[in-house]
Parts: C-alpha cells; sequence; structure tokens
C-alpha cells in the first residue's frame, strides 16, 4: 500500500486536530479509563511536566536578572570604575550565567524525560491495539490505511517530542518576550510599544509563511514515505524481479518517485529561503532599533550606557524568541499530519476489531473436536460466497483433504478455522486455537535465533540441544547447525533457508510442540516426495487431527476424507477411496 495525501489541511481544521490530539494525549494525561494508567504514573508525569514548568520560568527569571546585572556591570566599568563594586557585581554576573546553564541543561534533560516516557507508552498502547485481536491482520483489507509499518516505526515518537518541544519552547519564548517587552517598557514607554506593533505585524507575515510551508512539508512527508515504500518493494520482491530481470523498470519506478521528493525539497528550500530572509530581516531590524531609538538618548544624557546595553539585550532576546516560535510554527505542519495520521490509524485498528454491521458472522463454538454445520462462508466484504451450507465432521485422529480449483477458497477455510474470517452464517464447531497449529505454504520464519525457530510459537519452552538435534534430525536438516555452529545465532534465516528447508523447519516445530489438531496449506508443496512421506509419516505418529489443503495425488495416502470444493459454491465430501477409485 502506498501513502496518500491527507484530506485535511495543515492546522486548516482547528477543531479536527484539536480532537485527534486529545484522543491522543488523554489516555496519558488525563486517563479517565480505570483500566488505564496507574494513579501514580499520572503523578509522576504530572511532577515532571510542573518541574519542566518551573525550570522554564527560572531560565526566564534568570535571563532578566542577567540583563540587570549586565547593565550595572557596564556602569561600574564606564562610569564608577570601583574594582570593589566591579568584583562583586562580576561576582554575582558569574552566578546568573552558572544559573542560566542549570536551567538551560535541566530543562532540555526534563523536556526530553517526558518525551520519552510519552513515547513510550503511546508506542505501547498502539502496538497493543495493533497485535490485539488480530488487527494487524484485518487492517490488511483496509484500502484507507497505508503503511502501517511506517506509521508504527517513524510516526508516533515525533508526536511526543514536537508536542513536548512546542508547548515547551513556546512558553519559554512568550515569557522571554514578556519580561523584556516590560524591562523595555521601563527604559522607555514609546519604544516598547512600536516593538509590539512592529512583532504583531511580523507576526502576520510569519503566519502567512508558515501556512504555505506546511503545505509543502506534508506533500514532503507523502512523498518521502511513497519513495522509502518503493525501495521496500524492491527488497521484498527481489527474487521476482532478479527472475524478470526487471531492474531498469525497477529503477524508472523509484527515479520517479525521489525526482517528487526531489521537487518537493526543492520547493520546501525556495520557501524556506523566504522565510530566512524574513526571520533574518526581522532580527536585524530589531538589532538597529535599539540604537537608533537610544543611543541619541546616551548622547543627550538623558540615559546611561548600562540603558543602552540593557535595551539592545531586550531586543536582541525578543528578537531570538520570536524568530524561534516561528521556527515552531513553521515545523507545525508535520506535527499536525503525524497527528491525524496516527489518529486515523488507531480508529481504524478500532473499527477493524469491531464486528462487521453490514452482515452475518459465523457462530464459532469451542468443542473437543471439528465440524461445521450448515456453513456458509464470505468474503470478509460479504462481496462473494465462497462455500454454501458446508456441513461435515472430522473425526479425532483423521486427516481431510481439501481440493478444488485454484482461487476458490480452500485457504479460505482454513482461515474461517482460525477465526480470520467469520463472514458469513452457521457454526463452526472447533477446540481452542491454543490446540492448533497451522502449516501455511510459506513458513513464518521469525526474526531470532534457530532454537527459538523450532520452539516457535511457545519459545518459553525448555530444549536441549541434543532434543532439538534429534527433532532436526527426524524432519532431515540435520545439516542446519552445521551452517551457523549454534541454535543460539541469530542469522536471516529467511535468506539461509531454501523454501523446502522452511517447510521441513516448520513441521520440526510440529514435532516439538505436540499439537492435537493440524492445519496445513500446502505445507509439502516444496518438498520431494520422500521428503514429504516422511514428514506425514512424523505427523501421523503424533496421532493429531489434520486438516490440509493441496492439489498433488501423492497427498491422498495420507488422508482419510476428501472435501472438494467448486465454482459455483457447492461442495462435495467423499472418502479416499470413492475419490480415487474412479480415476483409475
Amino acid at each position: 500500500m502506498e501513502t496518500k495525501v491527507l484530506s485535511q489541511k495543515p492546522l486548516g481544521n482547528l477543531t479536527q486536530f484539536w480532537e485527534d490530539l486529545k484522543a491522543i494525549a488523554g489516555p496519558y494525561w488525563y486517563p479517565i479509563d480505570r483500566k488505564g494508567r496507574a494513579f501514580s504514573e499520572v503523578i509522576a508525569s504530572w511532577g515532571m511536566l510542573s518541574l519542566l514548568i518551573l525550570l522554564i520560568i527560572g531560565l526566564v527569571a534568570s535571563n532578566a536578572v542577567n540583563s540587570f546585572v549586565n547593565r550595572y556591570l557596564v556602569d561600574v566599568i564606564i562610569q564608577d570604575k570601583d574594582p570593589s563594586k566591579f568584583l562583586n557585581i562580576l561576582l554575582i554576573y558569574a552566578l546568573t550565567l552558572f544559573l542560566i546553564t542549570l536551567f538551560t541543561a535541566f530543562s532540555r534533560f526534563a523536556r526530553k524525560r517526558i518525551i520519552i516516557n510519552w513515547y513510550q507508552y503511546l508506542n505501547q498502547q498502539v502496538l497493543e491495539k495493533y497485535l490485539g485481536n488480530r488487527a494487524y491482520y484485518k487492517i490488511n483489507f483496509r484500502s484507507d490505511v497505508d503503511n502501517p509499518d511506517q506509521r508504527l516505526a517513524q510516526e508516533i515518537e515525533p508526536i511526543a517530542r514536537n508536542a513536548v518541544n512546542f508547548a515547551a519552547i513556546f512558553l519559554e519564548k512568550v515569557l522571554e518576550m514578556l519580561t523584556f517587552l516590560i524591562i523595555l517598557l521601563s527604559i522607555s514607554k514609546l519604544a516598547a510599544a512600536v516593538l509590539l506593533i512592529y512583532t504583531i505585524i511580523g507576526n502576520l507575515i510569519a503566519a502567512y509563511l508558515s501556512q504555505e510551508l506546511d503545505k509543502i512539508t506534508q506533500e514532503e512527508l507523502v512523498s518521502k514515505a511513497n519513495y522509502t515504500y518503493s525501495l521496500t518493494h524492491v527488497r521484498n520482491h527481489a527474487e521476482s524481479i532478479a527472475f524478470f530481470q526487471g531492474e531498469k523498470q525497477e529503477l524508472n519506478i523509484i527515479m520517479r518517485r525521489f525526482n517528487t521528493v526531489l521537487k518537493n525539497s526543492i520547493s520546501k528550500i525556495d520557501w524556506e529561503k523566504n522565510q530566512d530572509i524574513f526571520n533574518r530581516g526581522y532580527r536585524s531590524v530589531i538589532q538597529i532599533f535599539p540604537f537608533v531609538v537610544f543611543a541619541p538618548a546616551y548622547i543627550r544624557g538623558e540615559i546611561d550606557f548600562g540603558q543602552v546595553n540593557q535595551a539592545i539585550i531586550a531586543c536582541s532576546m525578543f528578537a531570538n524568541g520570536f524568530t524561534e516560535l516561528i521556527s515552531e510554527f513553521g515545523s507545525s505542519g508535520r506535527f499536525s499530519s503525524y497527528v491525524a495520521r496516527l489518529s486515523e490509524f488507531s480508529q481504524a485498528l478500532e473499527v477493524v476489531i469491531q464486528q462487521p454491521k453490514q452482515g452475518s458472522i459465523i457462530k464459532t463454538i469451542e468443542n473437543n473436536h471439528i465440524a461445521f454445520e450448515d456453513m456458509t462462508l464470505e468474503t470478509p466484504d460479504y462481496e462473494k460466497v465462497i462455500v454454501e451450507n458446508l456441513s461435515l465432521s472430522v473425526e479425532p485422529g483423521q486427516g481431510l483433504l481439501i481440493v478444488g480449483p485454484s482461487g476458490q477458497g480452500k485457504s479460505s477455510l482454513l482461515r474461517a478455522i482460525a477465526g480470520l474470517w467469520n463472514s458469513g452464517k452457521g457454526r463452526l464447531i472447533r477446540p481452542s486455537l491454543e490446540e492448533f497449529l497451522f502449516l501455511p505454504q510459506r513458513p513464518y520464519i521469525i526474526l531470532g535465533t534457530l532454537r527459538e525457530q523450532l520452539l516457535y510459537p511457545k519459545t518459553n519452552n525448555q530444549m536441549s540441544d541434543a532434543e532439538l538435534e534429534a527433532v532436526l534430525q527426524q524432519v532431515n536438516l540435520q545439516n542446519v547447525v552445521t551452517k551457523v555452529d549454534s541454535f543460539d545465532a541469530v542469522v536471516p534465516w529467511e535468506n539461509i533457508l531454501s523454501l523446502g528447508e522452511q517447510q521441513r523447519l516448520a513441521f520440526a516445530r510440529l514435532i516439538v510442540s505436540h499439537p492435537n489438531y493440524v492445519i496445513l496449506d500446502e505445507a509439502t508443496s516444496a518438498l520431494d516426495g520422500e521428503n514429504e512421506e516422511r514428514l506425514y509419516q512424523q505427523l501421523h505418529e503424533t496421532k493429531a487431527t489434520f486438516i490440509s489443503v493441496g492439489h498433488r495425488e501423492s497427498l491422498f495416502k495420507y488422508h482419510q476424507w476428501v472435501l472438494e470444493l467448486s465454482q459455483d459454491s457447492s461442495w462435495r465430501l467423499t472418502s479416499i477411496s470413492d475419490y480415487v477409485s474412479p480415476k483409475k
């Protein structure tokens, strides 16, 4: 799936943005669910936030005091020329600088701790929702939700970081600007009034520049996501591309997307140039302003040089504060995009785990056998009937083989047993899913050690190396350990093992876990007859009840019954002997 352009403009719909932000921030800062965060954790978060606010206030106050100390220090040097006063004020000046250093360092530390704690909570909450109730599987049927992996990996942390940084910088710079405006007011009311009017005009211009830059930033975010996806697509389909020798075509596709990224980046650079010119020009005027206003007054003897120096500092701090605010507002477009996308993703996860409203669902009953009672299975979107009014029972210890034309829902029936698809009507009776082991055509290879591969999904089980070696011997994989010299080596197993070896590895999991029920979806399609026979013999020795999907006639001898699905959603259940005999 590709990333789509968001329908809403950055911060264009403030009401929607605020609702999305509350939905994301509320459970962390204002939990109302009894099953939410512990009260002690909430108090700790607010305590850290309160500490950050106090540190910011301390920093602004220290900067204000420092401007007065600097003023007196200049007066002592130029007017009083008193060494003892100079040393005393110099010590105070050094102390204020030391305090500014401490407040700056600890405020940044507190800010980063708040960010990492909030990020950790957000990440855990979204992952739990993503991996709970099989939402990670069901979300793939939603065409309006793109790149879940990117949203999880790249778009959660920026929300916490941008929100905390923006709030902290906004508070600090607004307090700073107000403080130094008051200081300037104490020196000259006229100068303060002119500076305030100048700031209002500057804010209007900055808001326009930021709005245009927000649009470009959002487009850049989308284009980069599409470019990243094209590279991931090549990695995931490397073998197919190599077989087709499609490198040139893939390069053209990737370069088209890269050119879109480049175009957006160039457009962003142009607008950032305009913003930089404005920011620098705005600051330059403010830096010249105190000399124009206060230098003549000093020359006339109306104020001392220390006041001139303090006015220069006040104007400079005011200009710096304004520039940083503009910079933060300039990044608000990306922030609002992240908020909108995470809110959209979170809402989609909640929707997919709910029972469908547009159609009926199959009733699942847990019992100690597998049976279908007048069951009609449909695709999740209710647009196609896969099998209609299916009624049969699989006796314990027996094997059922499902056959039929390609694309007629053989694997879909297995999905219904696994609880992945439940659109339709009728009843499905099966044991608890914990008693099942599913062996797909392409086995799932986890990111872990060989030991974990064999023990999956119950990787907390304990088995010695000798026991695992015996299991590998049973499935004709005894040479795998020699490739890595250890059961605890972490290597890219999906690249090291062929598909046939991966299918044998899946049967090794069967031997390790001893399931009562096994579902096989063409689980031996990449194996030769000898290995297939060896593995099905191992399956028979477990006394498990199993259901297989396959096309090979060699599978007939391992099963007692055949379920044949037809293109018109009808079905036929026959014994293996009756199914095979007409073909002889």
